[in-house]
């Protein structure tokens, strides 16, 4: 019965259609279409039948390729049908839609009234005045480092980019877009490469445990290519990463189908081989081996601002860090806190689902350890890791943010389509690919505008929300202002949630409300890592 009606029987009616047609087709001298297709399916049928990689296909031939067909297109399909407007996988309908809206400078407006249920649990809002302003987006910026050299920071700029991960075409768009609105662009990992500098936007250069694009053949970093690079005008910061939210403790990840000979050269690195990052630096061990090394870039960059970029793991490391500035009395300029729900390309699921702080309080922690340190108004704190939404960057900012960094919803403004295919080197929409082909469509000038337009829209979206608040600039939001709901009868300010700690009090040895930093901070020192015990 399989033969005729199961699972064989696509076979078998492709061997019995071509039997039958053979013989007419040499009688009547010509060639028939139907011959050519039944040849073709008893061809797949039959080796599908022996073969031995797929149990799927020897089960039931030829038909077994319409479940891999299916699931090729499943992520479209979930997308365009059946997924609800806030299911986020890993954002929703809504926010890809405000991205889309705002990059083409739409209306981004909800009619008949809000689709959040303000009653569930965790449920967060924004308190307003009776005394609204209107605050002026242009001073949205925030003054990084010091001397000469500091910078003016963008209250929202592009989040680590590389190239190679991200097609030429996206990084230049992505770059120019920058320039025209006047933020900065982070490169990423992947080197500062021609692509970023094509733009003429202000670059943010990534230095990660790879040392890409100013390494030297053993995997140290050059610091001769680096003073040259670091030191052009178009860099205006400079990042040292630690770990990334989305695989901390792992390193980046380049797959080798996507490594081309330019991707190779902008490196240092083989083409078509895995680019696979350290976990750690090379360069130093220990929180004064860091701190040592963050200065002596400070100086071969000609004194540019200098920070470091981490997702939060043991929080006695990050102690140790804060306690080595304090006790040497030098310090970096600014920390950027990715939270675990950061994106990446790739990156083994356990990691991307479970390893490492999520933002929110991820930043509460760093804030507050700045603040008992006495260096909170010396060292400025940026946010990165899922953010998309101007109420998004308000309540950051609120826990303890000085500016965001955002990197997929920048992409989405290019006109990514969230087809999550990004390590694959097939992105239908030539963003997330380095085949030319694809990112051949990607029309740059065009493109730059709606960066440009997702910037200057969101930041008016700000200034609305933090005007309706009485306040001119997002540097005076506190956790005060933020409102959570816990319960369906309890509410509470996010500052009586989250543990405060007075300014200076870790200096004075007073006991602090925050525990990790209660328990650690006497344990800690600039020589290590660890604590003691």
């Amino acid at each position: 019965m399989d033969l005729i009606w199961g699972r064989y029987s696509p076979l078998a009616y492709s061997a019995i259609g071509s039997v039958v047609l053979i013989p007419l087709v040499i009688n009547f001298h010509f060639l028939s279409p139907v011959l050519v297709i039944t040849i073709i399916f008893t061809a797949i049928g039959i080796f599908d039948f022996f073969q031995k990689s797929s149990l799927l296909r020897a089960n039931f031939p030829i038909i077994g390729h319409m479940r891999y067909l299916l699931e090729s297109f499943r992520p479209e399909l979930r997308q365009y049908f059946w997924e609800n407007d806030n299911d986020e996988l890993p954002y929703s309908r809504n926010q890809r839609s405000m991205v889309y809206q705002r990059s083409k400078s739409l209306l981004a407006a909800r009619p008949l009234g809000s689709i959040e249920n303000m009653y569930e649990e965790n449920f967060t809002w924004l308190n307003h005045s009776l005394s609204p302003i209107h605050p002026d987006t242009d001073e949205f910026y925030i003054k990084v480092g010091e001397g000469d050299k500091a910078h003016q920071m963008s209250l929202l700029n592009i989040s680590g980019t590389s190239f190679g991960s991200l097609s030429p075409s996206a990084i230049h768009s992505l770059n120019a877009g920058a320039a025209l609105g006047k933020f900065s662009h982070n490169t990423g990992e992947g080197s500062l490469s021609k692509y970023h500098q094509a733009g003429g936007g202000d670059i943010v250069w990534q230095i990660s445990t790879g040392y890409f694009g100013c390494r030297k053949s053993d995997g140290h970093l050059d610091r001769a290519l680096f003073k040259k690079k670091s030191q052009l005008e178009q860099v205006k910061m400079i990042e040292i990463k630690l770990s990334q939210g989305a695989k901390p403790g792992h390193g980046g990840m380049l797959l080798g189908n996507k490594v081309t000979a330019e991707i190779a050269l902008a490196r240092g690195i083989k083409r078509g081989e895995d680019c696979i990052s350290p976990a750690s630096h090379p360069e130093f061990s220990t929180p004064d081996e860091l701190l040592t090394f963050a200065l002596e870039l400070k100086e071969l960059s000609g004194g540019k601002p200098i920070g470091i970029k981490l997702c939060i793991g043991h929080p006695w490391e990050f102690i140790a860090i804060v306690k080595a500035m304090v006790n040497r009395q030098k310090y970096i300029d600014f920390i950027t806190v990715d939270g675990a729900e950061g994106g990446t390309g790739a990156a083994p699921v356990e990691f991307t689902d479970h390893l490492g702080s999520p933002l929110k309080d991820a930043l509460v922690f760093v804030d507050n350890a700045l603040i008992g340190a006495g260096l909170r108004g010396r060292i400025k704190i940026a946010a990165s890791g899922k953010i998309v939404s101007a109420y998004d960057i308000v309540q950051h900012c609120a826990l303890g943010a000085d500016w965001i960094n955002m990197a997929r919803p920048f992409m989405f403004s290019l006109g990514c389509i969230q087809a999550r295919d990004c390590a694959s080197g097939k992105c239908p929409t030539g963003i997330a690919t380095m085949d030319p082909r694809r990112y051949r469509a990607l029309d740059i000038q065009k493109k730059a505008v709606q960066v440009r337009n997702f910037h200057h829209n969101t930041l008016v979206a700000v200034s609305e929300l933090i005007g309706a608040s009485g306040l001119k600039h997002p540097q005076f939001l506190t956790r005060r202002h933020i409102v959570r709901r816990l319960s369906g009868s309890d509410i509470r300010l996010v500052d009586q949630i989250y543990p405060k700690v007075e300014p200076g009090a870790l200096l004075r040895d007073e006991s602090v409300a925050d525990q990790r930093l209660d328990v650690y901070w006497k344990l800690v020192d600039g020589g290590s890592f660890n604590f003691r015990d």
